[in-house]
């Protein structure tokens, strides 16, 4: 039963003012944080765009997911921040529509272009003679453009079937943003058959794009351990380390929240907090580390901005 059928215009987003004594805290360290994403995605965007040595798949795939997740954070950082700073955390319901349809879109985008990472180098990898052929910085166009397809079909899909009727009072989001979990139970309808629904997408799409993944590394691992050389296996490897580490904490983060069950309980607000905040601002550290071509166009950079300033 729900307690009141009055239609809603507006939500209130609760967040994180269940912890009044730590908000300035939290307020500082997502704000630094937010600042670092944007400038390592900046980055990595920045120096693919610039270093001719860089407009490889590989790369345009990475610069490609740079975008999309500096997209992502701009859909939830910003207003999560404001709502710290502020004791009005109201967001109209047409708001809350759009915040959830590009986050879940963004979301899905990123999925399948990781996926496509890992498909890049299942070809380098173990069809190096036709991957120039197969792998073309057309093709790789095409397939950044079907990930975002992709990813904004399902979200549009999973948007509507949420909103498609009327929201009842209280109007309170027991969330920081817009999650598909935390709304779907204010609709006046019985929610039970839509957070089913939307739930069987989302894990549907996480662990289908996961898989495929982790195929594409069962087939490189066989061809890797096939190179006689032990400096063969090692450059191999190498290409692989950080996309591998960064499925690992994307999917690993994600996981967390959505393959929950309802009955463990714990807090939705914290739980979210890994994979909006923290993986789009360890996956630019990842990816930039541990590339020395992305180290080497950085140098590049720096010593033509210090030769113009000279």
């Amino acid at each position: 039963m729900k307690f009141n059928q009055t239609v809603l215009k507006e939500f209130i987003l609760v967040g994180f003012s269940a912890y009044p004594n730590v908000q300035a805290f939290l307020l500082v360290i997502f704000f630094c944080l937010y600042l670092f994403t944007l400038a390592g995605n900046l980055t990595i965007m920045g120096l693919t765009g610039v270093d001719r040595f860089l407009h490889t798949p590989m790369y345009l795939f990475l610069s490609a997911l740079s975008f999309s997740e500096t997209c992502y954070t701009l859909t939830i950082i910003p207003k999560m921040l404001a709502d710290l700073l502020s004791k009005s955390r109201a967001i109209s319901v047409t708001g809350c529509g759009l915040q959830m349809c590009f986050f879940l879109g963004l979301g899905g985008t990123n999925c399948i272009i990781l996926t496509l990472m890992g498909y890049d180098r299942f070809l380098a990898i173990c069809n190096p003679l036709r991957y120039p052929l197969l792998m073309t910085n057309v093709a790789c166009a095409q397939l950044v453009a079907s990930a975002w397809a992709g990813g904004f079909f399902v979200s549009l899909i999973e948007t509507v079937l949420i909103f498609r009727g009327s929201f009842c009072s209280p109007n309170l989001i027991r969330h920081f943003f817009c999650h598909m979990r935390a709304v779907v139970r204010l609709t006046c309808r019985d929610s039970d058959l839509t957070e089913f629904i939307v739930t069987v997408i989302s894990v549907s799409g996480l662990l289908g794009t996961f898989l495929l993944i982790l195929l594409t590394y069962v087939f490189i691992l066989s061809t890797v351990l096939r190179i006689p050389s032990a400096e063969g296996k090692q450059k191999a490897f190498s290409t692989c380390a950080s996309h591998l580490t960064v499925v690992i904490v994307h999917f690993g983060f994600a996981s967390i929240v959505y393959l929950k069950p309802e009955a463990s309980g714990g807090d939705d607000t914290l739980m979210a907090v890994p994979y909006t905040v923290i993986t789009p601002f360890l996956s630019p550290i990842i990816f930039s580390l541990r590339n020395k071509d992305m180290k080497q166009a950085f140098r590049k950079v720096v010593r033509k901005t210090d030769a113009l300033k000279k």
